[in-house]
């Protein structure tokens, strides 16, 4: 049966186990290798509905409402009926109906992901799973052991670790009260379920959640109440996985802290980690990423079993755990810092959009961006001073790539000369790509971050300028220290939302915007040899634009403010705060050209 609720083209089938009807959903090519993907509480099947279509083009997606939920019977008594070796039963039947040559790539979310973890480390389910992606949802026995150690041994940080995860886990404790949530969530709490996750998970509306969510809901709390206490209590010895693990950590999850993870790696070697600046709900608020993120490690294992030597670069950057699968648009990213930066970013397994007004330049960057480790890389050509042509850009991303996980504000032009050389129109075009440029990008883009509601970041890049007065360089400094005043009200507004906002301000860098910069007041030979003498002067100085890529990433993780970059941007920063008098007399000096 075609066209289930938030799964177009889906094909239906229904699976018994144990007395209990499994509704399965299928799409893609059967000859294809398959995931599954096992849904939390209090969802069903249709949590997955954007992920999966995602992935069909490239395999044999299956989800299944788990016993109790969706269209899937319920057992009777619910008592006893939702024990991790009845949901282990479960899993056999539908992997053996739906890929029963095959093992199955195994996706799990929240108590999917609990019950998947189970799956993933019992001996009778070896063999039939291939990987293994978890998110949301730990082993009850890696969680016993984990509640063990820090009370047999108990610290300052490790008792913080206990107080807070015990502080994350209230609703455990509720629903093993009896008939109290049932009644909660047939009534008041069921209905006003979706409007709560709009509101405090920024979970898109749709058809999401069903209407089955209050029985759902009602029948998954036995789930806690079959199993909780009885494995937390008596957690297994043997808890090891035997298929590789990916775990995505999304760092804004309100019921599971980051500590509990901590020695995971005891329990699946070759873990292989992600983290997510998002909140619990991720298949719903992130599909485009977890699809990415899936793809790779699937597609990773396949070629492994098969022998096939890698067809793609794997992201080996330092910061590939940050950063891998999101997505990062930067612009100017046809030369210089700006190509450096979306290298850097490609290396640590980033999606990258890789905009430049020079076509060629564009195309190039996201070429070499997908041999460096990217897992997918587009090239866009955009003049960053034409507002229209910006909007454009920025619905295009949206709807064919995602929302933007990181933006780099970077193309940017230089111009020297003093201010009764400069003519209007020279300080037109300057403020038009250093200013107004960066100002469409965070309009435009940071909106979108912003209605999303799962943080992001944003880079402006400033220059030591922003902060060092020069008698040469009026309109050029002007514009950067707009773009560092900007980024400081930007970062203050949109602190609570979760969304960072850096200022990058690099000193004399070896790019070509120095072979490239205009010079006020002089006729096109004296500006071309100016050109050529400050390119030798930077190419002297020989700092690299890869160093500020560094410092770009670096400033995302850290989530800092203001970043000079070069020692001499530095401490103009420091002359600027302390001694500015000693900078004004700097600035007054005449520049070696």
């Amino acid at each position: 049966m075609a066209g289930l609720k938030g799964l177009a083209g889906a094909r239906e089938r229904w699976v018994s186990t144990g007395g209990i009807e499994l509704c399965v959903a299928e799409l893609g090519d059967p000859t294809r290798p398959t995931v599954l993907l096992v849904h939390g509480y209090p969802d069903s099947k249709e949590v997955w509905s954007e992920v999966a279509e995602r992935l069909a083009d490239r395999f044999h997606v299956v989800l299944y409402d788990v016993r109790g939920h969706g269209r899937s019977t319920a057992p009777t008594p619910l008592r006893g009926g939702f024990t991790l070796e009845k949901l282990t039963d479960d899993f056999l039947a539908v992997a053996d109906a739906v890929s029963p040559d095959r093992p199955v790539h195994l996706v799990g979310h929240d108590w999917g992901s609990v019950q998947s973890w189970e799956f993933a480390t019992v001996k009778r389910t070896e063999g039939r799973i291939a990987s293994f992606t978890s998110m949301s949802g730990p082993s009850l026995d890696h969680f016993g052991h984990w509640i063990k150690k820090r009370m047999s041994r108990p610290t300052p940080r490790r008792v913080g670790q206990l107080l807070g995860q015990g502080a994350k886990s209230w609703y455990v404790y509720m629903l093993h009260t009896p008939v109290l949530p049932e009644l909660a969530w047939r009534g008041p709490l069921g209905k006003r379920w979706p409007k709560i996750l709009e509101r405090m998970e920024k979970v898109p509306a749709g058809d999401y959640p069903t209407p089955s969510l209050p029985s759902d809901a009602a029948h998954g709390a036995w789930l806690y109440r079959d199993n909780v206490r009885a494995r937390l209590s008596r957690p297994r010895e043997d808890a090891y996985a035997h298929a590789p693990v990916q775990l995505v950590l999304p760092l804004g999850d309100i019921f599971l802290s980051e500590r509990l993870y901590d020695e995971l790696e005891l329990w699946a070697p070759g873990l292989v980690r992600r983290t997510l600046p998002a909140k619990h709900w991720v298949p719903r608020t992130r599909p485009d990423q977890l699809s990415a993120w899936i793809s790779e490690f699937v597609l990773a294992h396949e070629e492994r079993e098969a022998g096939v030597p890698a067809q793609r670069t794997k992201a080996t950057g330092k910061h590939a755990e940050r950063f891998g699968g999101q997505l990062v648009l930067v612009t100017g990213a046809g030369s210089g810092i700006g190509r450096a930066t979306a290298f850097a970013f490609a290396e640590a397994g980033a999606r990258v959009v890789a905009v430049d007004r020079d076509t060629e330049s564009a195309a190039r960057t996201a070429e070499m961006a997908q041999l460096i480790g990217a897992p997918q890389a587009w090239a866009e050509t955009v003049d960053v001073t034409d507002e229209q042509a910006m909007e454009k850009l920025a619905e295009k991303v949206a709807a064919e790539y995602g929302i933007v996980d990181v933006l780099v504000n970077n193309a940017g032009i230089g111009l020297s000369g003093s201010f009764f050389d400069t003519t209007p129109e020279d300080w037109k075009k300057v403020l038009d790509v250093n200013l107004w440029g960066v100002i469409h990008g965070c309009r435009l883009f940071g909106k979108q971050m912003a209605e999303r509601g799962q943080g992001g970041h944003i880079v402006n890049t400033a220059s030591a300028a922003a902060f060092q007065p020069s008698k040469a360089l009026p309109a050029y400094s002007t514009s950067k220290a707009a773009v560092l005043m900007l980024s400081e009200c930007l970062r203050a507004e949109l602190a609570g939302q979760g969304i960072g906002v850096s200022a990058i301000c690099p000193g004399l860098v070896n790019t070509n915007i120095t072979a490239t910069a205009r010079f006020a007041g002089v006729d096109a030979e004296e500006e071309k040899r100016r050109q050529k003498k400050s390119s030798r002067l930077y190419g002297l100085r020989n700092y690299p634009p890869e160093k500020v890529a560094d410092a770009i990433l670096s400033a995302v993780v850290r989530n800092q403010a203001v970043v000079p970059v070069t020692p001499e941007a530095r401490g103009a920063h420091l002359m600027s705060r302390f001694m500015p008098k000693a900078l004004r007399a700097v600035a007054r000096l005449e520049p070696p050209l």
